[in-house]
């Protein structure tokens, strides 16, 4: 079998951050502006952003997935320059992404991501809603939402027993092909931080157990991350990524995107990741490769 490339990248936070009209500044929009104009306006930088895409597309994946937080604040004005990015990064044919935490910052807007980024989120079937699923090459790639409106100060996410449901029957579906499935969802599957964490991870990973995949990719921490949680079949690998527009700062490292090479031989699956992370002078370069399959 041919190998096939997929590219991760996660949290670009599109900067720079349009300027909110005063009623938009209420609840808990206000403190996420009053931390974008202190700090993150200083680390979160279109020009790291574009040099990272700029790699990504000189290494010629076969499929791209983005997951979550393309936007800051859900603010309306915010919407349509993602989705210009969006399209800059790839067709919807070639690119999936899913929706995070700041993608549904407020219920106000909480409907604006599925409108706009519809193609890049809807399966196979043309159905726009979770999980979805699509099928490139040898992937079966299985697309969740954990992005809820929450509290100021709490960026939790939440699956529910609907999407859990569903998810269990994609994957029942899926145990009788011969393809590698890759999980896309924004929230880590495992989190020290109260705040921060998947308020159903207990669910996913009990499902997983049952019924495995070979592959779990996320973002929201914007830091490198491995992890491994027991499938039926052996332990699966979970891979976060940093933030796509970041520069490094305290404990959080520069930019970087995941390839991930994925093939199958009379031994099985293998699957080799390669990470690629911004250097001096807005260089991306190879920093790490490692066999996870």
């Amino acid at each position: 079998m041919t190998s096939f490339t997929l590219a991760h990248l996660s949290d670009p936070h599109l900067p720079p951050l349009p300027k909110p009209r005063l009623v938009e500044l209420a609840g808990k929009r206000v403190l996420g502006y009053v931390n974008w104009t202190r700090n993150r306006h200083k680390y979160q930088r279109r020009e790291v952003l574009d040099a990272l895409v700029a790699d990504v597309r000189a290494q010629a994946p076969d499929h791209i997935a983005v997951t979550g937080d393309l936007v800051n604040l859900a603010m309306e004005a915010e919407f349509a320059p993602a989705r210009a990015w969006l399209d800059g990064v790839g067709p919807p044919d070639r690119v999936t992404t899913i929706p995070g935490n700041h993608d549904a910052y407020v219920r106000a807007t909480f409907h604006r991501f599925g409108e706009t980024f519809a193609p890049y989120l809807a399966g196979d079937d043309g159905r726009v809603g979770f999980p979805s699923l699509r099928r490139r090459g040898p992937l079966a790639l299985i697309s969740l939402s954990t992005a809820v409106p929450t509290l100021p100060l709490m960026a939790t996410g939440t699956l529910g027993r609907d999407q859990l449901a569903a998810l269990e029957q994609v994957l029942e579906r899926l145990a009788t092909e011969d393809v590698f499935r890759v999980l896309l969802v924004h929230h880590p599957l495992k989190s020290k931080a109260r705040q921060k964490r998947m308020t159903d991870s207990a669910d996913l990973l009990a499902l997983l157990k049952r019924h495995g995949v070979e592959l779990v990719l996320h973002g929201h921490d914007h830091i490198h991350s491995t992890m491994w949680f027991e499938g039926p079949n052996g332990n699966i690998p979970a891979i976060g990524v940093p933030s796509a527009s970041a520069l490094a700062h305290g404990h959080y490292p520069a930019a970087a995107y995941n390839l991930f090479s994925i093939e199958k031989d009379n031994t099985g699956w293998r699957c080799e990741q390669t990470v690629r992370a911004l250097g001096s002078g807005f260089q991306i370069g190879q920093i790490k490769q490692v066999r996870l399959v």
